[in-house]
């Protein structure tokens, strides 16, 4: 009877494990399918994740090879590529209308930054993202059909690096850390595109200013690097809506 019962103790552990691991992928699964079928949807360009765990009763995992491709008329590399990434999300809130982020931690992002004139890739990128804004094929629905909506209420970006431009004119840059909290939070929620835009301003930002730092500083050394940085200011003015006007010096005194 003893026996019997240790058997029947250990079958039904057997069972809890592989529910638990089925569980484990099935969501990840769920994450990783969401990322490629919508993520190029929303910008306009190539998406790929190769993997994601998820663990069912914590909601915490991770994703593993996520790129995003360049925007239409630039080089055919990624404009950007995740290192490591952690979640930590409401469990199986990944089910519902509301999808709970506790902490998302990106760890080594490398992105790539191209000029021409007062045009960018990443610039590009966040126009694309910008586009889809309302549009019903780049938002996810439940099975119910009621927009899926997302809250993110830590997200860091640490360790990364900038490369601005590409070929013999390509300068690796530090890239300095990004906080960002209560994405959504006020909003009850928004949706993954608005997500989308919410941090690409973020990023576009910290990537240009990273770039126009290091030309302002003089980190850069060789004839080709330099151009490769001035193009960086050109970048600036049409991101940020022109250059400003210098200050005019105060009239004389008068005597």
């Amino acid at each position: 009877m003893k026996k019997l019962l240790g058997f029947a103790l250990v079958f039904l552990l057997l069972i809890a494990i592989g529910l638990y691991l089925t569980m484990q992928y099935f969501l990840g699964s769920i994450v990783k399918t969401g990322v490629n079928k919508f993520g190029p949807q929303i910008t306009q360009t190539k998406v790929e994740l190769q993997g994601a765990n998820v663990s069912p009763l914590s909601g915490e995992g991770s994703l593993h090879g996520l790129s995003v491709g360049n925007p239409a008329g630039w080089s055919a590399a990624d404009a950007f590529r995740l290192g490591k990434v952690h979640i930590s999300m409401e469990p199986f809130s990944v089910f519902k209308d509301h999808i709970v982020i506790n902490e998302l931690v990106i760890e080594q992002p490398e992105f790539l930054y191209e000029t021409k004139l007062v045009a960018s890739n990443i610039g590009d990128l966040l126009k694309n993202i910008e586009q889809t804004l309302g549009k019903k094929d780049a938002e996810p629905k439940t099975k119910e059909g009621k927009p899926i909506k997302m809250e993110i209420k830590k997200l860091v970006l640490k360790e990364g690096k900038v490369t601005v431009g590409i070929g013999t004119t390509a300068m690796a840059l530090p890239m300095p850390q990004i906080d960002m909290a209560n994405i959504g939070t006020a909003e009850g929620g928004i949706t993954p595109p608005q997500v989308a835009v919410a941090i690409m301003r973020n990023v576009t930002t910290t990537v240009v200013n990273a770039a126009a730092g290091a030309l302002a500083q003089g980190n850069v050394s060789g004839a080709a690097t330099m151009e490769a940085a001035k193009q960086v200011g050109q970048a600036i003015k049409g991101i940020f809506g022109g250059a400003k006007k210098p200050a005019e010096p105060p009239p004389p005194e008068k005597k």
